[in-house]
């Protein structure tokens, strides 16, 4: 082992730069695996929104320009030039090896006269060929008043109240429902059990046409066609979708916890409300989001018993009516339907969090 002496003697290690090692890092390009990967979801999040994107665009265009074949894809209005008192629309004109915008005053069938939007004064510009053949020239101008026209041909207050009333009841009943059977076949114990949770869930795969009829006569008999009760009463008798992301949460949760709070003398009412809820908050919150959009997208079940009740018809069944009067102006159908999407964006994005935490714990975990 060396001496102190020998040790001080000897040259000085030289100091690493730490600043240029991570600046060294930073430079290192990245590695062909990563950059296809984050190649592979951006074209995958371009070909989802792209129908969103479309239907935003289309919802803020004139009628003109959906009709026009050369339109460019964002709204616009073809741009105009205003020439001694009158308007003149603007096209790009290739002169002299370069392309211009220029204003159509003289229309010929081979000679055409141009003015020049940036220099008027110097007078009138001659353009050899068929103007035809030209591209307008426009100009950004989104049609706000698309979403005004709609409100008013369409009673959009009534239909949106029905809606949420609709969603909000439904929401109400199904979670008190699926919660309460949920959380008999998560914590109790009792003969057939697995047998009847097996005959729940085989109620997934049983087709709606198999009981489209029998339940409509049933309904016929209590004399509730025409009224909200064929699509609000069944929420509260729970459905084997959500009972099961409900019980597969529950499962998750030890039950030791039950144990100490019966210690404690808290019966199964309370220990639900006291022990299982406060935990279950986030699967909670998915099922009532879930159900939410599905009464918001609800059209068959509507369109069926409320047909002789236009003042009761949700939102869906108002869109596909307005649809079939309005189907020749694409841009009030798409300003409506973005109208309609706007609340459930809304809620999912503000229990976005809970919504996903959820799905997350009663996919993955059970």
């Amino acid at each position: 082992m060396a001496s102190e002496a020998e040790l001080v003697g000897a040259p000085p290690i030289p100091a690493i730069d730490t600043a240029k090692v991570r600046r060294g890092r930073r430079l290192q390009p990245p590695s062909l695996s990563s950059f296809a990967v984050t190649f592979f979801a951006v074209v995958l999040l371009a070909a989802f929104l792209s129908p969103m994107l479309r239907t935003v665009s289309t919802a803020i265009k004139s009628k003109a320009q959906i009709t026009e074949t050369n339109a460019p894809l964002w709204p616009g209005d073809p741009a105009t030039f205003e020439f001694e008192g009158r308007k003149y629309g603007i096209y790009h004109v290739p002169i002299e090896g370069q392309t211009r915008d220029l204003a159509l005053v003289v229309k010929g069938r081979q000679e055409s006269q141009f003015v020049d939007p940036a220099n008027p004064d110097a007078g009138l510009i001659t353009w050899t060929g068929s103007w035809r053949a030209l591209e307008r020239a426009w100009e950004l101008a989104p049609q706000w008043g698309n979403f005004a026209s709609v409100w008013d041909l369409i009673d959009f207050p009534r239909l949106l109240f029905n809606t949420a009333a609709m969603a909000l009841i439904g929401t109400i009943g199904t979670l008190l429902s699926c919660v309460a059977v949920a959380y008999g076949f998560a914590r109790f114990r009792f003969p057939a059990r697995g047998l009847l949770f097996l005959l729940l869930l085989s109620t997934i795969f049983l087709p709606a046409a198999v009981t489209l009829i029998p339940t409509y006569t049933i309904f016929v008999k209590l004399g509730w066609v025409g009224t909200w009760l064929p699509i609000l009463v069944p929420a509260f008798f729970a459905n084997a979708y959500d009972v099961f992301l409900l019980r597969q949460y529950m499962l998750t949760l030890p039950r030791e916890l039950d144990d100490a709070a019966k210690i404690d003398g808290a019966g199964p009412f309370k220990i639900l409300t006291a022990v299982i809820l406060p935990q279950a908050w986030p699967v909670v919150i998915a099922v009532a989001v879930f159900h939410i959009v599905y009464t918001w997208n609800l059209y068959f079940e509507p369109l069926l018993y409320l047909s002789s009740k236009p003042e009761l018809k949700p939102i869906a069944v108002g869109l596909a009516d307005f649809n079939s009067i309005h189907g020749s102006s694409p841009e009030l159908v798409q300003a409506a339907t973005l109208m309609t999407v706007v609340i459930p964006m809304i809620i999912f994005f503000i229990a976005q969090r809970a919504f996903m935490r959820g799905i997350v714990i009663t996919g993955v975990e059970k």
